[in-house]
């Protein structure tokens, strides 16, 4: 995964930067205010003055230039003035020059704070040498001490780094309970599911923040909803399975049962050809059953193709011919005027169609008819299947597509009510439905919809 496309990844880097600007900012200012406020000894300007004036008779300008260098590397800007000139370079702001005349006219000495706010001292400090001359000094000073450079740079380094320690002690701890919460929500819900709890979640941490551990917990609960709902449907169908189990195998012992009590092999032959179409039964249950679990499951390894609808319900008519010709059934296919093209699996499609009209024909009066036609309309493909039959009470049609139900008229035909809810299984898994009505004029109409293929 890319880091530069992690929205985690951003929030850790811009609290840092946030960090690291704040640390400088509020260092520098801190520090400078800690300088101020702390300084106890005052400068002796006389003295100072006294120190400038030696050097100056000693060596001249350039003994001066060279005593102004070393207080300006210990924080103090000065030099001597004599008859309103400075003897050697001095650094001042415009707006103190301005000021500076009628200070050196005042002929006395005198500190100054040009500036409210602000800890920056002017200082004017006449000075007699042993030659008789009088002379100014004109210093200028960001404290009331002499502070080398490299002592503020000690006290600035010291500030930073305390302050770095705090608010990277403060936004790593605010960082890492973000992270943590997600992960520990996910651990508690990891862990009740494990025991068996499935209907854990994770609440969303977080708020409105969507990092990939918020999009995690998302995830997981869609993966726990799906495991759910999973184990809940094999619960049911096993119990379900089960259940129906229950009368056909206890007709098999029975059957089994009346065959070894028979006295000759003429006798147990019925119930052997009986027992056989029992098992034959329980297979085909079984073999829908798993179909059914299948489907529910969310249709593995199922390739789906572009397909015609009529040519798939033309096939399942062929198939069911043996069928309805041994009923004396008559098949009749409404011929579409088009293929009708969709998109699916070929081999749940034609279980689909072929369990509808299987259900139509063991449902049809003997010597009746079963009607298929396949259109295409408002952008859905559309199969009708429908039978003469008795049809289906109306209070028991929203049960129809359940599995294992058998309505009331369920005594004219063998089933075991699976074909109807695999239908049904396999039509949402294409993304369509399956409509049943009770046709005018008598019979069960059942309508196949399903999406039409992009042209």
């Amino acid at each position: 995964m890319n880091p530069f496309k992690s929205s985690l990844y951003w929030r850790v880097l811009l609290w840092f930067c946030a960090v690291n600007l704040l640390v400088l900012v509020l260092g520098g200012f801190l520090t400078r205010r800690f300088i101020e406020y702390t300084t106890e000894v005052e400068i002796d300007w006389s003295a100072l003055a006294q120190a400038a004036d030696q050097a100056y008779r000693q060596g001249g300008a350039p003994a001066l230039a060279q005593w102004s260098a070393r207080q300006r590397h210990e924080g103090i800007e000065a030099t001597l003035f004599e008859n309103g000139r400075p003897l050697a370079p001095i650094r001042l702001p415009p707006s103190v020059w301005d000021e500076l005349p009628p200070m050196l006219a005042a002929d006395r000495g005198l500190v100054l704070r040009p500036w409210r706010g602000l800890y920056v001292y002017v200082a004017v400090q006449p000075v007699t040498g042993a030659d008789g001359q009088l002379r100014q000094l004109v210093a200028m000073s960001r404290s009331h001490t002499r502070l080398r450079p490299q002592t503020r740079e000690k006290i600035l380094l010291g500030v930073q780094l305390a302050l770095s320690l705090l608010f990277i002690g403060l936004v790593g701890w605010r960082v890492a309970r973000s992270v943590a919460k997600p992960v520990q929500a996910l651990r508690e819900a990891t862990r009740r599911m494990a025991a068996g709890e499935l209907s854990a979640r994770v609440d969303r941490p977080g708020g409105a923040t969507r990092d990939e551990l918020v999009q995690l917990a998302g995830d997981f609960n869609a993966m726990a909803e799906r495991i759910e709902a999973l184990v809940a449907h094999d619960r049911g169908v096993l119990q379900d399975l089960s259940h129906e189990l229950r009368s056909p195998l206890a007709r098999l012992h029975l059957i089994l049962d009346l065959a070894q009590r028979s006295a000759s092999a003429a006798e147990a032959e019925p119930y052997f050809r009986q027992a056989e179409r029992e098992i034959v039964r329980l297979d085909r249950m079984t073999g829908d059953m798993l179909a059914l679990s299948r489907m529910e499951g969310g249709l593995p390894g199922m390739e789906r193709e572009r397909l015609d609808l009529a040519e798939l319900a033309r096939d399942g008519l062929r198939q069911a011919s043996l069928e309805a010709d041994a009923r004396h059934i008559r098949l009749q296919w409404l011929a579409a005027g088009a293929p009708v093209e969709v998109v699916g699996t070929p081999v749940l499609l034609e279980r689909a169609l072929g369990n509808l009209i299987s259900n139509a024909i063991k449902y049809s009066p003997e010597g009746g008819s079963v009607e298929v036609a396949v259109h295409a309309a408002g952008g859905q493909a559309e199969c009708v299947v429908r039978d003469h039959g008795p049809g289906v009470p109306d209070a028991e049609l929203p049960s129809l597509f359940r599995p294992f139900f058998r309505g009331s008229n369920a005594s004219r035909a063998e089933g075991h009510g699976l074909g109807l809810a695999i239908a049904q299984r396999v039509a949402k898994a294409h993304g369509g439905e399956i409509l049943a009505r009770n046709a005018g004029g008598g019979g069960l109409e059942v309508r196949l919809r399903l999406p039409l293929a992009a042209s």
